[in-house]
């Protein structure tokens, strides 16, 4: 493989877990060349028959490469083909992809033992980091062990894959809210306040928030308060007024707020116009508990949506559910006690509880579903839970939110200091991405419920372990 290389030139190794989290993450690098070991071929072909969600990645990737490849020679692989240009890609120039056969490298290349898919692969990016001495050859993934590994074989440059990536810090993530010092009013000079029904809406000008969005909730110094932006443009934007005595006077299924950001959590599950609410926080803050008797409150009580729809992601349950006895709901319940265990402390002061839990999930039509039977289906007139969401990658949700039809609620729970996935971070998980997404969208809301509500002992343990 001789290819001239110059101080510009950037020669990009992709890792078979790069492919598995982007199936088409080489449309990503723009002008530069982007390189596929054997090896990442061989470990895709192992993945793509497995039983797990993974696999549909892993053909996705293998179909995408054939369709840039099905035409070239054996010496143009080695050469590079030119890559389809990128909608995302503002290069001028496409880059090329290069499939380089690593078995052919000796193994004392790295100092790393052959017999490991990761060292070949690193293996590899040393010996290009050897031939194109002019070139920067950077070995992308996103094994954090590998990374390290890399370095320790002498490799200069190593790098996780951060296209997806909106954010830079977690700490940057919105809360959904502002909180603005003192009394709002001395900040407001002329407003426009027009009554509407029971609602209160009043026009200030833009520069008083200038990165407001839609949605968004804003909170004084004087607890007393409250507003929702209905709409803005580039001069001013329009709040509908609510006021924190009324925002802590809700309540849904029996369930009021403990404080005000239950209580602007309350407010936007409870409103119909907002049809995905977001809710993050730490464990014990109330999402699961809120998002519930909200769904149940708007099924039984107010009747406006048909059903209730729970969901979470299981890692092993491609699996393991079908070597569970009983229905699909009955496979999930190991999965989804949390939800079960919301509906005993929802009715803990009836008679019999579990009587009553039993009742409530015929009579508000409770259903239990695996994200990975999703797919293709199209839900109707429903509230959809989707509980443990930090764990989802950004196409997994896009999945699910893409199944929602007319008349669905979509509410998204998650704690991203709690991710259980390999290769996801808080800045990388799919509900940081639909966080960012979606701050802008009129329908949607989110709320970052600031604040552990479950027990003292697990608001120390969040703050002190």
């Amino acid at each position: 493989m001789e290819k001239a290389s110059n101080l510009e030139s950037k020669m990009y190794v992709l890792d078979t877990n790069v492919l598995l989290h982007e199936p088409l993450a080489y449309l990503s690098f723009q002008e530069h060349d982007v390189v596929i070991p054997m090896t990442v071929l061989e470990e895709l072909d192992h993945i793509k028959d497995r039983k797990h969600d993974v696999s549909r990645d892993a053909r996705v990737a293998i179909r995408g490469l054939d369709e840039v490849l099905k035409n070239a020679t054996p010496e143009q692989m080695l050469q590079g083909v030119a890559l389809p240009s990128n909608k995302k890609a503002k290069a001028s120039s496409a880059g090329t992809l290069i499939i380089v056969n690593d078995h052919l490298f000796a193994d004392s290349i790295s100092g790393l033992p052959g017999n490991e898919n990761d060292h070949r692969i690193i293996n590899c990016a040393v010996y290009l980091q050897k031939q194109h001495s002019d070139s920067k050859v950077i070995l992308v993934t996103k094994d954090i062990n590998m990374r390290l590994k890399a370095k320790g074989a002498g490799l200069k440059y190593v790098e996780d894959y951060r296209t997806d990536q909106l954010i830079d810090d977690i700490s940057l993530l919105t809360s959904g809210y502002k909180k603005i010092e003192g009394d709002f009013w001395d900040h407001v000079g002329e407003c426009n306040t027009q009554q509407h029904g029971r609602d209160t809406f009043h026009h200030v000008p833009k520069n008083l928030i200038p990165d407001v969005f839609c949605n968004e909730y804003l909170l004084d110094g004087g607890d007393q308060f409250a507003a929702r932006v209905k709409s803005y443009d580039n001069e001013h934007i329009t709040l509908k007024d609510i006021g924190v005595e009324r925002l802590m006077h809700q309540q849904a299924w029996g369930v009021k707020p403990k404080n005000i950001y239950q209580g602007m959590a309350l407010d936007a599950l409870l409103d119909t116009s907002i049809e995905l609410v977001i809710l993050t926080g730490p464990a014990g803050c109330g999402k699961t508990l809120l998002a519930l008797a909200s769904a149940l409150e708007m099924v039984i009580e107010k009747g406006i949506y048909d059903k209730v729809i729970v969901t979470r992601n299981t890692p092993e349950i491609a699996e393991s559910i079908g070597f569970l006895p009983g229905t699909e709901e009955e496979k999930m319940a190991p999965w989804l006690a949390a939800i079960t265990d919301t509906l005993e402390v929802l009715h803990k002061g009836d008679e019999n509880p579990i009587s009553s839990r039993n009742y409530i999930m015929e009579k508000a039509n409770v259903q239990f579903k695996s994200v990975n039977f999703m797919r293709g289906r199209s839900i109707q007139n429903a509230v959809v839970i989707l509980d443990e969401s930090q764990n989802l990658t950004a196409s997994q949700l896009k999945t699910i939110i893409t199944r929602c039809g007319e008349g669905t609620k979509l509410i998204c729970t998650g704690n991203l200091a709690q991710i259980d996935s390999n290769y996801l971070t808080p800045v990388t998980s799919g509900l940081t991405y639909i966080v960012e997404r979606f701050k802008n969208f009129e329908g949607s809301a989110t709320i970052n419920l600031n604040g552990v509500v479950r027990s003292r002992l697990a608001s120390f343990a969040e703050e002190n372990l």
